[in-house]
């Protein structure tokens, strides 16, 4: 039996990357998905590949979460799982980090990930049942990084909103845990490249091949990788697990 059959779940950022692996995982382990996307042409090719849905959501706007967790809800019927994948990257040394930049990444990263998670335990307090919230952190939380304190503090920040609102929401039967990737190679990582190569001199893809070399595992991560993780926070195999952050990183990093 599948581990998540006859359960739904919304995933956000999910047109690519990691988020578009935890979808096409749960639709395999019988769930019903949508997938939530400011790019929502994108999203929906996605939809359709794998057998799922799709909505338009921007997280850093609350009145575009609303409408995508109402058009979420219009397919779904109710909400038992909510993935909060979207993100950005930035980097910068201090001297060069500007407000814009800042706001914007915070407005994403941490702004989007405590609205949506607000909005859909809304539904889910009020239907009575129960449900998971996943966030995706970063190995980048748990340490810092010269060149990249917003986005570092960002994910900082994604930690500690899954202790705080974990520790709030299991009361009504919701647990929220997070993942902490490492180095996971893809879309995410070509743009993490593409920065440190402009601000290390660097040509593209060699601070692939250091980073890769630097995991205990022998490479880096791929976002199938992830989805087992995923899958377990997502099942009744979690139901005592509350308000952690688990590294999925080849052995990256301890905590």
């Amino acid at each position: 039996m599948n581990r998540l059959t006859g359960k739904t779940a919304l995933i956000t950022g999910a047109a690519q990357g990691i988020g578009q692996a935890f979808a096409r995982r749960f639709v395999d382990e019988g769930a019903q998905v949508v997938i939530a996307d400011i790019n929502i042409e994108a999203a929906q090719q996605t939809a359709r590949s794998i057998g799922a849905s799709a909505v338009a959501m921007d997280v850093s706007d609350t009145l575009s979460i609303k409408a995508g967790v109402a058009a979420a809800l219009e397919q779904l019927g109710h909400i038992d799982i909510l993935i909060n994948n979207a993100a950005v990257f930035t980097a910068a040394p201090l001297a060069e980090v500007t407000e814009a930049d800042f706001v914007r990444t915070f407005d994403i990263n941490v702004r989007g990930t405590l609205f949506t998670a607000q909005i859909v335990a809304k539904h889910m307090i009020e239907r009575g049942r129960g449900g998971k919230i996943i966030n995706m952190a970063s190995q980048a939380g748990r340490r810092g990084e010269a060149l990249v304190p917003v986005y570092c503090a960002t994910k900082a920040a994604v930690i500690s909103l899954t202790q705080s609102i974990g520790l709030d929401l299991i009361q009504h039967g919701i647990n929220v845990n997070a993942i902490s990737p490492g180095v996971v190679d893809g879309v995410h990582w070509d743009g993490v490249d593409a920065y440190f190569a402009r601000l290390e001199n660097k040509p593209l893809g060699q601070k692939k091949q250091e980073v890769a070399a630097q995991v205990p595992y022998g490479r880096m991560g791929l976002a199938e990788d992830l989805t087992g993780m995923a899958v377990f926070l997502a099942s009744a195999d979690a139901d005592y697990v509350v308000a952690q952050t688990y590294n999925v990183d080849g052995g990256n990093w301890m905590s």
